[in-house]
């Protein structure tokens, strides 16, 4: 790819999702910070337009009562409501239609998506397939675009595709274990199979992060952005490492578009030998 189809240093492209466009390829959560005051600034220093709310009532509501949502300036962001906490799609559907009411009475564009959870286990937080697959086959019927939280699957991750959903989102690792990518390969083969005649498909990892070279591990993949939360929230210094997953992503995804060297087992000369003449007492 030639650096004249390159975008400026300092940007990577916009995002689409569906009927969503971002400016941002990073997606950033909300919750575990230690006031709402840090986590707007963290938000603004890491340079995404779009972060996710985890919709359930008690998630909205400090320990002093404060609401979430008063602390977003919602006509800067685009709120992507989340189905955090649910372990059935009953209760993910349920919990999706709230958000969308609570959405939409703020006027914000964010009330016709949803970023979908459907959880197995409270132990491990891994998303339970069959009820991913069947929540999203009920929100898309509903008129949601979905954008689906899975395991590092590629037969799922396919599936949750042709099931309409808008964006597949493999985990890179559990939620909040900040391991990073542990598995690239099945990472690259869910590019395959998603893209599969629909290269602009939206692929997201999501879940997993714990530094910002694991972001640009995954934008160096091939991924289209990256959603994350605990890594920089939970961070001893949560705004610096704000900063660090906003260069790191656009590193990442520059990285990439610009295309690697192959990798080789032995050295190559940097400085060619072909035409050089040894020179002898």
């Amino acid at each position: 790819m030639s650096t004249a189809t390159l975008p400026p240093p300092t940007t990577t492209g916009t995002l689409r999702i569906g009927s969503h466009e971002l400016k941002s390829r990073l997606i950033i959560g909300t919750g575990k910070y230690a006031t709402h005051e840090q986590m707007g600034e963290a938000l603004e220093r890491s340079g995404a337009d779009c972060i996710t709310v985890a919709i359930r009532r008690e998630r909205l509501i400090d320990a002093e009562g404060r609401n979430l949502l008063d602390a977003i300036d919602t006509s800067r962001y685009t709120l992507l409501p989340n189905t955090a906490g649910c372990f059935s799609a009953d209760d993910a559907v349920r919990v999706a239609r709230l958000g969308r009411e609570i959405l939409t009475g703020l006027e914000n564009p964010g009330a016709s998506w949803v970023k979908l959870e459907v959880l197995a286990d409270t132990r491990t937080l891994l998303p339970d397939p069959i009820e991913t697959v069947k929540a999203t086959e009920q929100l898309v019927a509903d008129g949601f675009e979905v954008l689906c939280y899975s395991s590092d699957d590629p037969i799922v991750a396919r599936r949750l595709k042709n099931a309409g959903a808008a964006s597949v989102m493999p985990a890179g690792s559990p939620i909040g274990s900040g391991q990073g990518i542990l598995n690239p390969n099945n990472i690259r083969i869910c590019l395959e199979y998603l893209k599969e005649g629909d290269p602009d498909y939206p692929v997201i990892v999501d879940a997993g992060v714990g530094a910002a070279s694991d972001v640009a591990a995954a934008m160096e993949l091939g991924v289209d952005g990256v959603l994350l939360n605990t890594a920089i929230a939970h961070a001893t210094d949560p705004l610096a490492m704000a900063d660090a997953m906003r260069h790191a992503l656009i590193a990442g995804r520059l990285s990439y578009l610009s295309g690697r060297i192959p990798k080789r087992l032995y050295a190559t000369a940097s400085s060619p030998t072909e035409g050089v003449i040894a020179l002898g007492r």
